[in-house]
């Protein structure tokens, strides 16, 4: 199993931005194969400062979602989102 945390840290005036599109992708990467658990954790005194924490089967199930269709278009929507 892969436990995978991913830190992101957008504009302030983009948060709701991305919740959106969080909110939108994340049932379609929760039934990706391989993915065991997927959640979204938001700072609490940073509020533009968000985590991933997922659970995945294997290293292969990953790279077979990181070169899917699905992560790219969420992730072309996702980066110019980023503060930094």
């Amino acid at each position: 199993m892969i436990v995978r945390l991913v830190k992101m840290t957008f504009r302030p005036e983009e948060i709701e931005s991305f919740k959106s599109i969080f909110e939108d992708s994340k049932e379609k990467i929760r039934a990706f194969p391989g993915v065991m658990h997927l959640e979204l954790l938001q700072g609490s005194e940073q509020k533009n400062m968000f985590f991933t924490y997922s659970f995945w089967q294997s290293a292969e199930d990953l790279e077979n979602y990181r070169h899917s269709e699905l992560f790219k278009s969420t992730w072309a929507k996702t980066k110019p989102l980023f503060k930094a």
